[in-house]
């Protein structure tokens, strides 16, 4: 059997003018599953990342951390969907986002109205970001065969849309759409979902896996 690894980012900069770079808490949430992961014998043969800033500089730390060779192929449909833009679009006229709880409660609203349908113009639609994020996750699927280990670094909408997929791969997009946004408030940076590819396809193993990270305190952050 063949095993993909979808890995969050670490945390990034909320609040800060490029939110697009890792704090450095974040290195360190990349750096304790790399060590986590050599502890445990896994040897990435393929590891893939999207174009994101982010993505990349966790990809690198966690391979470093890991001790494998180097990071291996950017693929842009792994890129998370523009939630700024979503956010601007569907809850226009609320401007103070500085506060986490107030940016978490306007982000719910905007995805709900995405997700449900809304396609404000410029704005990727729910759809194609499924569609986008089904054709990445395909690709793994053909390069993780008999044997062999592919790491992916994502982001928290593409990986959610991956195991609602998995879950549920005969469900209509309403379907999806609620399983996706039961799941996407709550994955943690560095989370790792687990994918089995078998003689029969792909099937969801786990999903969120954080055992590397303490239970409590700075180093467990979902933002």
């Amino acid at each position: 059997m063949g095993t993909v690894l979808l890995v969050r980012h670490g945390q990034a900069s909320f609040g800060a003018a490029d939110y697009d770079v890792l704090s450095e808490t974040g290195r360190e949430q990349a750096r304790l599953l790399g060590r986590q992961l050599a502890e445990r014998g896994v040897v990435a043969d393929v590891v893939v990342h999207g174009t994101l800033r982010r993505q990349r500089d966790t990809a690198v730390e966690l391979a470093g951390a890991a001790g494998w060779p180097a990071v291996g192929s950017v693929d842009a449909d792994w890129d998370e969907f523009d939630h700024l833009a979503v956010m601007s679009a569907l809850a226009p006229g609320i401007s103070d986002l500085s506060e986490r709880r107030d940016f978490q409660r306007v982000y719910e609203l905007a995805v709900s109205r995405w997700t449900s349908g809304h396609e404000p113009d410029g704005i990727e639609p729910f759809a194609s970001f499924l569609a986008r994020v089904g054709a990445a996750l395909e690709r793994v699927i053909v390069d993780a065969g008999p044997g062999r280990s592919v790491v992916v670094v994502s982001s928290g909408g593409p990986i959610t849309a991956a195991a609602a997929a998995l879950i549920d791969p005969d469900g209509t997009l309403a379907d999806l759409a609620r399983i996706w946004r039961r799941m996407n408030v709550a994955l943690v940076n560095t989370a790792v979902t687990r994918i089995v590819v078998g003689s029969t396809g792909a099937r969801l193993l786990t999903f969120n896996e954080h055992a590397h990270l303490p239970p409590t305190g700075p180093l467990l952050t979902y933002r």
